[in-house]
């Protein structure tokens, strides 16, 4: 699925009138959500339908590879039922949708205007880290949503990092849970996933992922702050770090680079893009007294 994905996306770009090398390049680093271009400004000089070809691939690669998986089985009913998807798709086209309308007046068409919302929400949402224009340099609240997009990241199951819409939706169910029973101390609840029973184990490894996940992000945040930079800039270079992203905002937006952090900050911020790409628990056991003591 992997392979094909990443052959359709090179035919499409080479249609577009890119040259091989770049279709290459480029649909591996989409195809990985890496994102390094062959170009400093990342997508920006190239034409709209090559930014609306890899819009669409980014956000292909950011779902669940299972679901393709179900649609090869022809299980249609499977993949249209699955929470995780429509949560997906439900968060993409609303974000696309707020930062069109935060965005009114800032391009001159209403056209170009939601390619460029689509494209850096495909582009954040699934942890891949192109631009087709400095999002630095739009409107806080559209910025906001960004930062949102870090921590939520792609699918489970999916080549994109962050938090994962799936363990962000058994937050919010166990969240929601845990309101019942307050409110009804008797009552059974169970938390269900796609009509199935979500293991408590599971429910408590999502709790503990979180509480790993915040720790180290204020952890880094505070480290990397002796350098003496903007909250801002520190704040969303945790992030795109820790969520594998790439571009911050500021200091390090999508114009800019972490050349400017001292050599420390950038080693904290490497083992940050690790712990982020392996899922916080590897790299929190390598660094264990308990696990060199055995």
């Amino acid at each position: 699925i992997y392979c094909a994905l990443t052959i359709l996306d090179v035919i499409f770009l080479l249609a577009g009138g890119m040259n091989l090398f770049e279709s290459v390049c480029h649909a591996l680093g989409t195809a990985g959500t890496g994102g390094f271009g062959v170009k400093n400004d990342s997508y920006g000089s190239y034409s709209p339908y090559l930014q609306n070809v890899t819009t669409v691939f980014m956000l292909l690669f950011g779902v669940n590879f299972s679901c393709y998986y179900l649609l090869l089985l022809r299980q249609l009913r499977g993949v249209f039922r699955d929470e995780e998807l429509r949560t997906y798709v439900g968060i993409v086209l609303g974000s696309i949708l707020l930062i069109t309308l935060n965005l009114q007046g800032y391009y001159d068409t209403l056209g170009e205007t939601v390619r460029h919302a689509a494209f850096q929400v495909a582009s954040i949402v699934t942890t891949t880290g192109y631009a087709t224009v400095d999002f630095d340099l739009w409107p806080s609240f559209s910025k906001t949503i960004l930062l949102c997009l870090m921590v939520v990241g792609a699918s489970a199951g999916s080549t994109g990092g962050g938090l994962k819409v799936g363990r962000l939706l058994l937050l919010i169910k166990g969240l929601r849970r845990n309101i019942r029973q307050m409110l009804n101390p008797r009552k059974v609840d169970l938390v269900r996933n796609n009509g199935n029973v979500v293991d408590e184990r599971i429910l408590a490894n999502t709790n503990a992922y979180l509480a790993a996940y915040v720790l180290i992000v204020f952890g880094v945040f505070a480290i990397i702050s002796l350098d003496g930079f903007s909250t801002g800039t520190n704040f969303s270079a945790v992030l795109a770090c820790f969520n594998n992203i790439g571009p911050g905002l500021e200091l390090v937006g999508p114009a800019c680079n972490y050349s400017a952090y001292s050599s420390f900050s950038k080693l904290v911020l490497s083992w940050a893009m690790l712990a982020g790409r392996l899922e916080i628990f590897p790299m929190l056991i390598l660094f264990s007294r308990d696990t060199w003591k055995k």
